[in-house]
């Protein structure tokens, strides 16, 4: 066990309290959030988010807030996975449902945006994306669920993200998250949308 994983696992039984990191997921796992109201809010956000967008896992509320701070605390979605005893595709598609997409995400050796594009435009398959991107059908899935992500945070002027990063009062998370959408190249490719900002 390296000494991230180490610090992860020492804060999991802080807050858990107990030394079992490693349990049945039908039980409690307690949160590495360790204010009361913030975990509150914490979980009327992701709820409010599964009514709205509806999430594409099973995770508990309590596991996405543990996901949470645990990704604002800059560990990979391996050291995630491993600590929930889930996958790591697991945690991505959960990361993705709460609008959290890594820079890394996003470092290709294709243009995202174009590929952004395309994936948006009417009677475009896997099949030709796969053929234009020179990706496999399981790539061209993977970044259609980081694209659909990051248009869902933009039509809701990254609220969420940006109310998760306020809670959680981390410095560093422009490191490791991606910027707003605006940032990201996307006001031409999104221009006229219309942004819903009814919550």
């Amino acid at each position: 066990m390296d000494k991230k994983t180490e610090e992860l696992r020492d804060i999991f039984i802080d807050v858990a309290d107990s030394d079992t990191v490693t349990e049945s997921q039908e039980e409690s796992r307690g949160s590495l959030v360790s204010e009361p109201e913030i975990e509150e809010r914490l979980e009327e956000l992701i709820s409010e988010m599964r009514d709205r967008y509806g999430f594409n896992t099973e995770l508990t509320d309590e596991e996405l807030c543990f996901l949470l701070e645990a990704v604002y605390d800059g560990y990979t979605d391996d050291e995630v996975a491993d600590e929930l005893d889930i996958s790591a595709d697991t945690v991505l598609r959960a990361r993705l449902d709460l609008h959290l997409v890594r820079e890394s995400d996003t470092e290709t050796e294709f243009n995202v945006e174009e590929f952004r594009r395309r994936a948006t435009a009417e009677d475009v398959s896997d099949e030709a994306l796969a053929i234009e991107f020179n990706l496999t059908s399981d790539e061209v899935s993977h970044y259609r669920q980081i694209v659909e992500a990051q248009d869902e945070s933009r039509r809701a002027n990254d609220r969420y993200r940006d109310e998760f990063a306020s809670l959680l009062d981390d410095a560093d998370i422009s490191g490791s998250l991606t910027g707003h959408a605006t940032e990201d190249g996307l006001d031409d490719a999104t221009e006229g949308m219309e942004t819903d900002v009814s919550f």
